[in-house]
């Protein structure tokens, strides 16, 4: 399981080098440039699960996992409000909803959800 639960760190941590985001004109962005405090929160919750993963202790991976799989959900919902309310100064709601729904969320996302999920189920009980 140790194996398994090391793919799942690796996951999410060569996710966080992938695009995740996608703005017209700027292009992808990756974690570092959604948010600096979340993807230094990534890597510590990622570190902290390499950990227990090492120190064979599943109470902590799985805590770990599902914060991750909660930091990941947090980061996609604020990145959508922060696409609405950056076009907020436009007179009309549609055209504040038609530019913010250009912020595109690319396939990193997958690789991040898919390495925590598999951190979190792959544990197995001590005996």
């Amino acid at each position: 399981m140790k194996n398994i639960q090391l793919i799942g760190f690796i996951l999410v941590v060569f996710g966080s080098f992938l695009p995740l985001v996608h703005v017209p004109i700027i292009g992808n962005w990756n974690y570092w440039k959604v948010d600096n405090s979340l993807a230094i929160a990534c890597w510590v919750f990622s570190a902290i699960a390499l950990f227990g993963i090492l120190n064979n202790t599943p109470k902590i991976v799985k805590v770990f996992g599902v914060l991750l799989i909660l930091l990941f959900l947090f980061t996609i919902f604020a990145t959508k409000y922060q696409a609405f309310s950056y076009f907020s100064f436009l007179p009309f709601k549609s055209w504040t909803e038609t530019l913010a729904s250009t912020v595109k969320l690319k396939w990193g996302w997958a690789v991040e959800f898919l390495g925590a999920v598999v951190m979190l189920f792959s544990t197995k009980k001590k005996i």
